[in-house]
């Protein structure tokens, strides 16, 4: 199985990238969703956390309380580590699983985080969705109604660009319409269903 990472900073148009490829009937694995299935209600990941930060870390349906997660993470190394050491190996085998279970010519897992967790592993090839850093901050801004100091600093704690761009195979530049996007995906999925026959063949 042919499998397709796509990465990208905050505001960069990953969904936008993805929603095309899923037109074209390519299946889409979601880091961000396996990552909410492993702390979902009654899931093992979930108990664990409980276990660990008490009861005040779950809202009063029983849904983990990911604002006051966040923010004891961001305030103590330590805490970030336990919990990543926890849900990294769990979203793993979440994504695994439902790469398993695709029927697509060939398989894309979206992450944000596809670089910095090592999921780049589990994939054939990267595409970076890349955009100016002036153009993910309005798009930010604008989407979240977050302040702007507080997407700079979202953006400063995610991958570098250069770095990021340098374990690019591919690179789709998302800084015009959404008819030119979804030319350049149109065009790069001709490409994967080449490299996926390939891969089948060999």
């Amino acid at each position: 199985m042919f499998v397709l990472g796509i990465t990208g900073g905050i505001g960069s148009g990953k969904t936008a990238v993805t929603r095309e490829f899923e037109k074209l009937g390519i299946n889409v694995i979601d880091a961000d969703i396996a990552a909410r299935t492993v702390v979902a209600i009654g899931s093992k990941g979930l108990k664990q956390i409980q276990q660990h930060f008490g009861d005040e870390i779950l809202l009063s349906d029983g849904n983990l309380n990911r604002a006051k997660l966040r923010e004891i993470i961001f305030q103590n190394t330590n805490e970030k580590k336990w919990l990543e050491q926890l849900t990294h190996p769990l979203i793993r085998e979440e994504i695994i699983q439902g790469l398993q279970n695709s029927s697509s010519p060939y398989t894309i897992l979206v992450s944000p985080l596809l670089i910095e967790s090592g999921q780049f592993k589990l994939v054939d090839r990267v595409l970076v969705v890349d955009v100016p850093v002036e153009l993910q901050l309005q798009r930010t801004c604008e989407r979240d109604n977050n302040p702007q100091a507080q997407v700079e600093a979202i953006i400063a704690s995610q991958l570098d660009r250069d770095k990021r761009l340098s374990y690019a195979d591919d690179i789709i530049t998302n800084n015009q319409t959404l008819e030119h996007l979804a030319q350049q995906v149109a065009q790069l999925n001709q490409q994967y269903l080449r490299l996926s026959e390939k891969t089948h063949e060999s």
